[in-house]
Protein backbone atom coordinates (compact mmCIF):
# COMPACT_ATOMS: atom_id res chain seq x y z
CA UNK A 1 0.00 0.00 0.00
CA UNK A 2 1.34 3.52 -0.76
CA UNK A 3 2.84 5.51 2.10
CA UNK A 4 2.12 9.26 2.19
CA UNK A 5 4.44 10.97 4.72
CA UNK A 6 3.45 14.08 6.61
CA UNK A 7 5.34 17.27 5.94
CA UNK A 8 7.10 19.11 8.78
CA UNK A 9 4.29 21.66 8.70
CA UNK A 10 1.68 18.89 9.05
CA UNK A 11 3.48 17.52 12.09
CA UNK A 12 3.81 20.98 13.67
CA UNK A 13 0.10 21.66 13.28
CA UNK A 14 -0.88 18.31 14.81
CA UNK A 15 1.43 18.82 17.78
CA UNK A 16 -0.03 22.30 18.36
CA UNK A 17 -3.54 20.88 18.22
CA UNK A 18 -2.83 18.39 21.02
CA UNK A 19 -0.73 20.82 23.04
CA UNK A 20 2.79 19.31 23.00
CA UNK A 21 6.09 20.67 21.73
CA UNK A 22 7.55 17.59 20.08
CA UNK A 23 6.84 13.96 19.20
CA UNK A 24 9.25 12.89 21.95
CA UNK A 25 6.92 14.48 24.50
CA UNK A 26 4.31 11.85 23.60
CA UNK A 27 6.58 9.18 25.07
CA UNK A 28 7.81 10.98 28.17
CA UNK A 29 6.27 8.33 30.46
CA UNK A 30 8.81 5.75 29.23
CA UNK A 31 11.80 5.65 31.64
CA UNK A 32 15.07 6.82 30.10
CA UNK A 33 16.84 3.52 30.84
CA UNK A 34 14.31 1.67 28.70
CA UNK A 35 14.87 3.83 25.63
CA UNK A 36 17.21 2.60 22.92
CA UNK A 37 18.61 6.03 22.20
CA UNK A 38 19.56 7.24 18.75
CA UNK A 39 19.39 4.66 15.96
CA UNK A 40 22.80 5.57 14.56
CA UNK A 41 23.25 2.29 12.69
CA UNK A 42 20.28 2.96 10.41
CA UNK A 43 21.50 4.48 7.13
CA UNK A 44 20.11 7.56 5.48
CA UNK A 45 17.00 7.19 3.36
CA UNK A 46 17.43 6.14 -0.25
CA UNK A 47 15.59 7.08 -3.40
CA UNK A 48 13.28 4.64 -5.18
CA UNK A 49 15.92 4.12 -7.87
CA UNK A 50 18.58 3.32 -5.28
CA UNK A 51 16.27 0.98 -3.38
CA UNK A 52 15.44 -0.96 -6.53
CA UNK A 53 19.14 -1.37 -7.32
CA UNK A 54 19.92 -2.47 -3.75
CA UNK A 55 17.13 -5.05 -3.65
CA UNK A 56 18.15 -6.46 -7.02
CA UNK A 57 21.72 -6.80 -5.72
CA UNK A 58 20.50 -8.58 -2.57
CA UNK A 59 18.34 -10.92 -4.65
CA UNK A 60 21.31 -11.87 -6.83
CA UNK A 61 23.40 -12.53 -3.73
CA UNK A 62 20.74 -14.88 -2.38
CA UNK A 63 20.74 -16.84 -5.61
CA UNK A 64 18.09 -19.34 -6.66
CA UNK A 65 19.16 -22.63 -5.07
CA UNK A 66 17.47 -25.94 -5.79
CA UNK A 67 15.24 -26.70 -2.81
CA UNK A 68 14.93 -30.25 -1.51
CA UNK A 69 13.80 -29.21 1.96
CA UNK A 70 10.31 -30.05 3.19
CA UNK A 71 9.89 -30.41 6.95
CA UNK A 72 6.59 -28.54 7.07
CA UNK A 73 7.06 -25.86 4.38
CA UNK A 74 6.99 -26.85 0.72
CA UNK A 75 8.14 -25.33 -2.56
CA UNK A 76 4.99 -25.73 -4.67
CA UNK A 77 3.85 -24.15 -7.91
CA UNK A 78 1.37 -21.32 -7.34
CA UNK A 79 -0.66 -20.23 -10.38
CA UNK A 80 -0.03 -16.58 -11.24
CA UNK A 81 -3.73 -15.77 -10.88
CA UNK A 82 -3.67 -16.63 -7.15
CA UNK A 83 -1.72 -13.62 -5.92
CA UNK A 84 -2.80 -11.39 -8.78
CA UNK A 85 -6.34 -11.64 -7.38
CA UNK A 86 -5.36 -11.86 -3.71
CA UNK A 87 -3.50 -8.53 -3.84
CA UNK A 88 -6.37 -6.63 -5.41
CA UNK A 89 -7.43 -3.82 -3.12
CA UNK A 90 -10.78 -5.42 -2.31
CA UNK A 91 -9.00 -8.32 -0.59
CA UNK A 92 -5.60 -6.87 0.23
CA UNK A 93 -6.92 -4.08 2.45
CA UNK A 94 -9.96 -5.90 3.88
CA UNK A 95 -10.25 -6.18 7.66
CA UNK A 96 -12.43 -8.29 9.96
CA UNK A 97 -15.91 -8.13 8.36
CA UNK A 98 -17.85 -6.79 11.34
CA UNK A 99 -20.40 -5.01 9.11
CA UNK A 100 -21.93 -7.75 7.00
CA UNK A 101 -23.73 -5.32 4.73
CA UNK A 102 -20.38 -3.80 3.72
CA UNK A 103 -18.34 -7.01 3.61
CA UNK A 104 -20.26 -9.49 1.49
CA UNK A 105 -17.30 -10.22 -0.79
CA UNK A 106 -14.94 -11.06 2.08
CA UNK A 107 -17.60 -13.04 3.89
CA UNK A 108 -18.48 -15.08 0.81
CA UNK A 109 -14.82 -15.89 0.20
CA UNK A 110 -14.39 -17.08 3.79
CA UNK A 111 -17.57 -19.14 3.50
CA UNK A 112 -16.25 -20.77 0.33
CA UNK A 113 -12.94 -21.45 2.08
CA UNK A 114 -14.74 -23.17 4.96
CA UNK A 115 -16.78 -25.22 2.50
CA UNK A 116 -13.66 -26.37 0.67
CA UNK A 117 -11.82 -27.29 3.86
CA UNK A 118 -14.72 -29.30 5.26
CA UNK A 119 -14.92 -31.18 1.95
CA UNK A 120 -11.16 -31.80 1.91
CA UNK A 121 -11.13 -33.01 5.52
CA UNK A 122 -14.61 -34.63 5.44
CA UNK A 123 -15.50 -32.77 8.64
CA UNK A 124 -18.63 -30.88 9.69
CA UNK A 125 -17.29 -27.36 10.18
CA UNK A 126 -14.20 -25.25 9.58
CA UNK A 127 -13.06 -21.96 11.08
CA UNK A 128 -11.38 -19.11 9.19
CA UNK A 129 -8.60 -19.35 10.35
CA UNK A 130 -5.53 -19.59 12.66
CA UNK A 131 -1.99 -18.21 12.67
CA UNK A 132 -0.04 -21.30 11.54
CA UNK A 133 0.02 -25.05 11.86
CA UNK A 134 1.89 -25.12 15.17
CA UNK A 135 -0.44 -22.69 16.96
CA UNK A 136 -3.41 -24.49 15.38
CA UNK A 137 -2.27 -27.67 17.16
CA UNK A 138 -1.97 -25.77 20.45
CA UNK A 139 -5.50 -24.44 19.99
CA UNK A 140 -6.70 -27.96 19.20
CA UNK A 141 -5.17 -29.22 22.46
CA UNK A 142 -6.87 -26.45 24.45
CA UNK A 143 -10.12 -27.19 22.65
CA UNK A 144 -9.88 -30.91 23.40
CA UNK A 145 -9.30 -30.29 27.11
CA UNK A 146 -12.37 -28.03 27.17
CA UNK A 147 -14.51 -30.28 25.02
CA UNK A 148 -13.85 -33.75 26.44
CA UNK A 149 -16.51 -33.95 29.13
CA UNK A 150 -15.45 -37.51 30.01
CA UNK A 151 -11.94 -36.43 31.02
CA UNK A 152 -11.02 -34.65 34.22
CA UNK A 153 -7.32 -34.53 33.40
CA UNK A 154 -5.31 -31.97 31.53
CA UNK A 155 -3.10 -34.48 29.80
CA UNK A 156 -2.70 -35.11 26.08
CA UNK A 157 -0.72 -37.84 24.32
CA UNK A 158 1.66 -36.38 21.73
CA UNK A 159 3.68 -38.62 19.35
CA UNK A 160 7.37 -37.84 19.13
CA UNK A 161 7.04 -38.35 15.38
CA UNK A 162 5.13 -35.05 15.22
CA UNK A 163 6.95 -31.96 13.91
CA UNK A 164 9.42 -30.79 16.62
CA UNK A 165 8.40 -27.15 16.15
CA UNK A 166 4.73 -28.06 16.61
CA UNK A 167 5.55 -29.88 19.84
CA UNK A 168 7.60 -26.95 21.14
CA UNK A 169 4.99 -24.32 20.26
CA UNK A 170 2.14 -26.37 21.71
CA UNK A 171 4.07 -26.84 24.96
CA UNK A 172 4.83 -23.11 25.20
CA UNK A 173 1.18 -22.16 24.72
CA UNK A 174 -0.53 -24.75 26.93
CA UNK A 175 1.91 -25.23 29.81
CA UNK A 176 0.75 -22.15 31.69
CA UNK A 177 -2.73 -23.63 31.73
CA UNK A 178 -1.27 -26.68 33.49
CA UNK A 179 -1.80 -28.94 30.48
CA UNK A 180 0.73 -31.76 30.23
CA UNK A 181 1.86 -33.08 26.86
CA UNK A 182 3.03 -36.68 27.27
CA UNK A 183 5.31 -37.76 24.41
CA UNK A 184 4.91 -41.20 22.85
CA UNK A 185 8.01 -42.76 21.21
CA UNK A 186 8.09 -43.82 17.57
CA UNK A 187 9.00 -47.26 16.31
CA UNK A 188 12.70 -47.24 15.29
CA UNK A 189 12.05 -49.55 12.34
CA UNK A 190 8.93 -47.95 10.89
CA UNK A 191 9.14 -44.37 12.17
CA UNK A 192 5.48 -44.51 13.22
CA UNK A 193 3.53 -44.71 16.47
CA UNK A 194 2.70 -48.30 17.36
CA UNK A 195 -0.34 -49.27 19.40
CA UNK A 196 2.04 -51.18 21.66
CA UNK A 197 3.62 -47.86 22.68
CA UNK A 198 0.19 -46.58 23.71
CA UNK A 199 -0.94 -49.61 25.66
CA UNK A 200 0.85 -48.43 28.82
CA UNK A 201 -1.64 -45.54 28.87
CA UNK A 202 -4.76 -47.65 28.22
CA UNK A 203 -7.47 -46.91 30.78
CA UNK A 204 -5.76 -43.76 32.08
CA UNK A 205 -7.42 -40.37 31.97
CA UNK A 206 -6.18 -38.40 28.96
CA UNK A 207 -8.12 -35.71 27.16
CA UNK A 208 -6.86 -36.49 23.65
CA UNK A 209 -4.42 -38.31 21.39
CA UNK A 210 -2.68 -36.35 18.60
CA UNK A 211 -2.29 -38.25 15.31
CA UNK A 212 -0.07 -36.81 12.52
CA UNK A 213 -0.63 -37.85 8.90
CA UNK A 214 1.90 -37.99 7.43
CA UNK A 215 4.20 -37.56 10.40
CA UNK A 216 7.36 -35.42 10.44
CA UNK A 217 9.39 -38.18 8.77
CA UNK A 218 6.89 -38.40 5.92
CA UNK A 219 5.78 -41.80 7.26
CA UNK A 220 2.10 -42.72 7.07
CA UNK A 221 0.60 -43.61 10.44
CA UNK A 222 -1.99 -46.33 11.05
CA UNK A 223 -4.62 -43.65 11.55
CA UNK A 224 -7.64 -45.96 11.73
CA UNK A 225 -6.22 -48.01 14.59
CA UNK A 226 -4.94 -44.95 16.46
CA UNK A 227 -8.27 -43.12 16.17
CA UNK A 228 -10.26 -46.12 17.35
CA UNK A 229 -7.81 -46.66 20.24
CA UNK A 230 -8.25 -43.06 21.36
CA UNK A 231 -12.05 -43.27 21.32
CA UNK A 232 -12.04 -46.66 23.06
CA UNK A 233 -10.05 -45.10 25.89
CA UNK A 234 -12.29 -42.06 26.31
CA UNK A 235 -10.00 -39.64 24.46
CA UNK A 236 -10.68 -37.23 21.65
CA UNK A 237 -8.66 -37.74 18.46
CA UNK A 238 -6.79 -34.76 16.98
CA UNK A 239 -5.54 -35.19 13.42
CA UNK A 240 -2.60 -33.02 12.31
CA UNK A 241 -2.51 -33.31 8.54
CA UNK A 242 -0.93 -31.97 5.37
CA UNK A 243 -3.91 -30.60 3.40
CA UNK A 244 -2.38 -31.53 0.05
CA UNK A 245 -1.97 -35.14 1.20
CA UNK A 246 -5.66 -35.28 2.05
CA UNK A 247 -6.47 -35.04 -1.66
CA UNK A 248 -5.11 -38.59 -2.11
CA UNK A 249 -5.21 -40.12 1.39
CA UNK A 250 -8.19 -40.96 3.57
CA UNK A 251 -9.37 -37.67 5.16
CA UNK A 252 -9.47 -37.38 8.96
CA UNK A 253 -13.27 -37.40 9.04
CA UNK A 254 -13.13 -41.02 7.88
CA UNK A 255 -10.41 -42.34 10.19
CA UNK A 256 -11.50 -45.31 12.24
CA UNK A 257 -15.12 -45.96 12.99
CA UNK A 258 -16.07 -42.40 13.90
CA UNK A 259 -13.45 -40.09 12.39
CA UNK A 260 -11.35 -37.65 14.37
CA UNK A 261 -12.89 -34.99 16.57
CA UNK A 262 -10.56 -32.18 15.48
CA UNK A 263 -8.42 -31.81 12.36
CA UNK A 264 -5.80 -29.09 12.05
CA UNK A 265 -2.55 -28.27 10.31
CA UNK A 266 -0.53 -25.88 8.19
CA UNK A 267 -2.18 -24.31 5.14
CA UNK A 268 1.05 -23.21 3.43
CA UNK A 269 0.84 -25.89 0.70
CA UNK A 270 -2.38 -24.25 -0.53
CA UNK A 271 -1.06 -21.22 -2.36
CA UNK A 272 1.36 -19.61 0.10
CA UNK A 273 4.98 -19.12 -1.08
CA UNK A 274 7.87 -20.14 1.17
CA UNK A 275 8.69 -16.45 1.85
CA UNK A 276 11.57 -17.23 4.22
CA UNK A 277 9.18 -18.79 6.72
CA UNK A 278 5.93 -16.88 6.48
CA UNK A 279 3.38 -15.57 6.82
CA UNK A 280 1.42 -18.82 6.58
CA UNK A 281 -1.94 -19.81 8.08
CA UNK A 282 -3.35 -22.59 10.20
CA UNK A 283 -6.60 -24.41 9.55
CA UNK A 284 -8.97 -26.22 11.89
CA UNK A 285 -12.04 -28.38 11.30
CA UNK A 286 -14.20 -30.18 13.81
CA UNK A 287 -17.48 -31.98 14.38
CA UNK A 288 -20.85 -30.33 15.05
CA UNK A 289 -20.62 -31.56 18.64
CA UNK A 290 -17.53 -29.45 19.34
CA UNK A 291 -18.30 -26.42 17.19
CA UNK A 292 -18.87 -24.08 20.14
CA UNK A 293 -15.46 -24.97 21.53
CA UNK A 294 -13.67 -24.02 18.31
CA UNK A 295 -11.57 -20.83 18.36
CA UNK A 296 -11.72 -18.20 15.66
CA UNK A 297 -14.81 -17.43 13.64
CA UNK A 298 -17.35 -19.17 11.41
CA UNK A 299 -19.13 -17.59 8.45
CA UNK A 300 -22.76 -18.53 7.79
CA UNK A 301 -24.93 -18.30 4.68
CA UNK A 302 -28.56 -17.19 4.74
CA UNK A 303 -31.10 -15.34 2.59
CA UNK A 304 -32.46 -11.81 2.99
CA UNK A 305 -36.09 -10.68 2.84
CA UNK A 306 -35.95 -10.77 -0.95
CA UNK A 307 -34.62 -14.33 -1.00
CA UNK A 308 -31.13 -13.28 -2.09
CA UNK A 309 -28.15 -15.12 -0.54
CA UNK A 310 -26.20 -13.30 2.14
CA UNK A 311 -23.25 -14.02 4.42
CA UNK A 312 -22.51 -13.05 8.00
CA UNK A 313 -20.31 -13.85 10.99
CA UNK A 314 -22.17 -16.68 12.73
CA UNK A 315 -20.01 -17.87 15.63
CA UNK A 316 -17.26 -15.71 17.12
CA UNK A 317 -16.14 -17.30 20.36
CA UNK A 318 -13.42 -14.77 21.10
CA UNK A 319 -13.02 -12.18 23.79
CA UNK A 320 -13.77 -9.21 21.52
CA UNK A 321 -17.32 -10.43 21.10
CA UNK A 322 -18.26 -12.23 24.31
CA UNK A 323 -17.28 -12.13 27.97
CA UNK A 324 -13.61 -12.89 28.39
CA UNK A 325 -14.28 -15.75 30.81
CA UNK A 326 -16.44 -17.44 28.15
CA UNK A 327 -14.07 -16.92 25.20
CA UNK A 328 -12.34 -19.93 23.66
CA UNK A 329 -9.38 -17.95 22.35
CA UNK A 330 -7.95 -14.44 22.10
CA UNK A 331 -7.31 -14.84 18.35
CA UNK A 332 -8.06 -11.52 16.69
CA UNK A 333 -6.94 -10.42 13.23
CA UNK A 334 -5.81 -13.69 11.67
CA UNK A 335 -4.24 -14.77 8.43
CA UNK A 336 -7.18 -13.71 6.27
CA UNK A 337 -5.04 -12.73 3.30
CA UNK A 338 -3.41 -16.17 3.19
CA UNK A 339 -6.84 -17.78 3.45
CA UNK A 340 -7.87 -15.68 0.46
CA UNK A 341 -4.93 -17.06 -1.51
CA UNK A 342 -5.75 -20.62 -0.42
CA UNK A 343 -9.36 -20.26 -1.51
CA UNK A 344 -8.37 -19.01 -4.96
CA UNK A 345 -5.67 -21.69 -5.20
CA UNK A 346 -8.11 -24.50 -4.40
CA UNK A 347 -10.72 -23.02 -6.75
CA UNK A 348 -8.26 -23.02 -9.64
CA UNK A 349 -6.89 -26.52 -9.05
CA UNK A 350 -10.01 -28.28 -7.81
CA UNK A 351 -9.94 -31.72 -6.26
CA UNK A 352 -8.42 -33.35 -9.36
CA UNK A 353 -5.69 -30.73 -9.61
CA UNK A 354 -4.71 -31.11 -5.95
CA UNK A 355 -4.56 -34.88 -6.38
CA UNK A 356 -2.33 -34.50 -9.44
CA UNK A 357 0.05 -32.25 -7.53
CA UNK A 358 0.16 -34.72 -4.64
CA UNK A 359 0.83 -37.57 -7.05
CA UNK A 360 3.65 -35.67 -8.74
CA UNK A 361 5.23 -34.86 -5.37
CA UNK A 362 5.11 -38.50 -4.32
CA UNK A 363 6.60 -39.66 -7.62
CA UNK A 364 9.42 -37.10 -7.48
CA UNK A 365 10.32 -37.92 -3.89
CA UNK A 366 10.38 -41.64 -4.73
CA UNK A 367 12.63 -40.91 -7.70
CA UNK A 368 14.91 -38.76 -5.55
CA UNK A 369 15.31 -41.44 -2.88
CA UNK A 370 15.90 -44.13 -5.52
CA UNK A 371 18.71 -42.02 -6.99
CA UNK A 372 20.27 -41.05 -3.65
CA UNK A 373 20.32 -44.60 -2.33
CA UNK A 374 22.41 -45.69 -5.31
CA UNK A 375 25.26 -43.64 -3.80
CA UNK A 376 27.63 -45.81 -1.72
CA UNK A 377 26.78 -45.50 1.95
CA UNK A 378 23.36 -43.83 1.52
CA UNK A 379 20.43 -45.93 2.68
CA UNK A 380 16.72 -45.37 3.33
CA UNK A 381 15.48 -45.21 6.91
CA UNK A 382 12.09 -46.58 8.03
CA UNK A 383 10.26 -49.32 6.16
CA UNK A 384 6.72 -47.93 5.92
CA UNK A 385 4.87 -46.06 3.14
CA UNK A 386 5.63 -42.35 2.94
CA UNK A 387 4.23 -39.19 1.40
CA UNK A 388 6.08 -36.08 0.24
CA UNK A 389 9.39 -36.75 2.01
CA UNK A 390 11.60 -39.52 3.32
CA UNK A 391 14.51 -40.07 5.67
CA UNK A 392 17.87 -41.27 4.34
CA UNK A 393 21.04 -42.02 6.29
CA UNK A 394 24.37 -40.66 5.04
CA UNK A 395 27.85 -42.07 5.69
CA UNK A 396 28.95 -38.57 6.80
CA UNK A 397 27.52 -35.96 9.15
CA UNK A 398 24.34 -34.50 7.68
CA UNK A 399 25.32 -30.96 8.71
CA UNK A 400 28.62 -31.23 6.80
CA UNK A 401 26.83 -32.52 3.71
CA UNK A 402 24.27 -29.73 3.82
CA UNK A 403 26.93 -27.03 4.15
CA UNK A 404 28.81 -28.36 1.14
CA UNK A 405 25.63 -28.68 -0.91
CA UNK A 406 24.57 -25.14 0.00
CA UNK A 407 27.93 -23.89 -1.27
CA UNK A 408 26.95 -25.51 -4.58
CA UNK A 409 23.51 -23.85 -4.62
CA UNK A 410 21.54 -26.87 -3.41
CA UNK A 411 19.37 -26.91 -0.28
CA UNK A 412 19.74 -30.60 0.41
CA UNK A 413 17.20 -31.30 3.14
CA UNK A 414 16.75 -31.13 6.91
CA UNK A 415 19.30 -32.44 9.40
CA UNK A 416 17.32 -34.64 11.80
CA UNK A 417 20.09 -35.02 14.37
CA UNK A 418 19.29 -31.61 15.87
CA UNK A 419 15.90 -32.82 17.13
CA UNK A 420 16.43 -36.59 17.11
CA UNK A 421 19.93 -37.50 18.37
CA UNK A 422 19.23 -41.17 17.62
CA UNK A 423 18.95 -40.22 13.92
CA UNK A 424 22.48 -38.85 13.69
CA UNK A 425 23.62 -38.70 10.09
CA UNK A 426 20.03 -38.79 8.83
CA UNK A 427 18.57 -36.36 6.35
CA UNK A 428 14.91 -35.58 5.64
CA UNK A 429 14.57 -34.96 1.89
CA UNK A 430 11.63 -33.80 -0.22
CA UNK A 431 11.01 -33.24 -3.93
CA UNK A 432 7.81 -31.40 -4.83
CA UNK A 433 6.18 -31.24 -8.25
CA UNK A 434 8.53 -28.37 -9.14
CA UNK A 435 11.65 -30.51 -9.12
CA UNK A 436 12.60 -31.83 -12.55
CA UNK A 437 14.43 -35.02 -13.43
CA UNK A 438 17.51 -32.95 -14.32
CA UNK A 439 17.42 -31.17 -10.93
CA UNK A 440 17.11 -34.48 -9.10
CA UNK A 441 20.08 -35.79 -11.05
CA UNK A 442 22.06 -32.62 -10.29
CA UNK A 443 21.41 -33.07 -6.56
CA UNK A 444 22.39 -36.74 -6.73
CA UNK A 445 25.67 -35.99 -8.50
CA UNK A 446 26.63 -33.20 -6.11
CA UNK A 447 25.82 -35.25 -3.02
CA UNK A 448 27.81 -38.15 -4.45
CA UNK A 449 30.86 -35.91 -4.91
CA UNK A 450 30.47 -34.43 -1.41
CA UNK A 451 30.32 -37.89 0.18
CA UNK A 452 33.27 -39.15 -1.86
CA UNK A 453 35.38 -36.16 -0.84
CA UNK A 454 34.43 -36.48 2.83
CA UNK A 455 35.09 -40.21 3.04
CA UNK A 456 38.54 -40.13 1.46
CA UNK A 457 41.41 -41.02 3.83
CA UNK A 458 42.78 -37.96 5.58
CA UNK A 459 39.65 -35.86 5.06
CA UNK A 460 38.90 -33.79 8.21
CA UNK A 461 35.70 -34.80 10.00
CA UNK A 462 34.85 -31.17 10.57
CA UNK A 463 35.94 -29.24 7.48
CA UNK A 464 36.35 -25.50 7.66
CA UNK A 465 34.11 -23.25 5.58
CA UNK A 466 34.66 -19.64 4.73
Amino acid sequence: MPFVPHSDDDVRQMLEAIGVDSIDDLFDEIPADLRCGELTAIPEGMSELEINALMAQRARADGQPLCFIGAGAYDHHIPAAVWQITTRGEFYSAYTPYQAEASQGTLQLLYEYQSMMTALMDMDVSNASLYDGASALAEAVLMAVRGNRKSKSKRVLLPRSLHPAYRAVAHTIVRNQQIELVEVPFDPAGGHTELAALEQYAGEDFAALVIPQPNFFGVLEDVDALTDWAHANGMLAIGVVNPLAMSVLKPPGQWGGMGVDIACGEGQPLGAPLSSGGPYFGFMCTTDKLVRQMPGRIIGKTVDLDGKPGYTLTLQAREQHIRRSKATSNICTNQGLLVTAATIHMSLLGGEGLARVAGACHANTSELVDRLTQIDGVEPVFDRPVFHERVVRLPIAAADALRSLAAHNVLGGHDLSRDYPELDGCLLVCATELRTADEIQTYTEKLSRVIAARTQPGCPTKPKFN
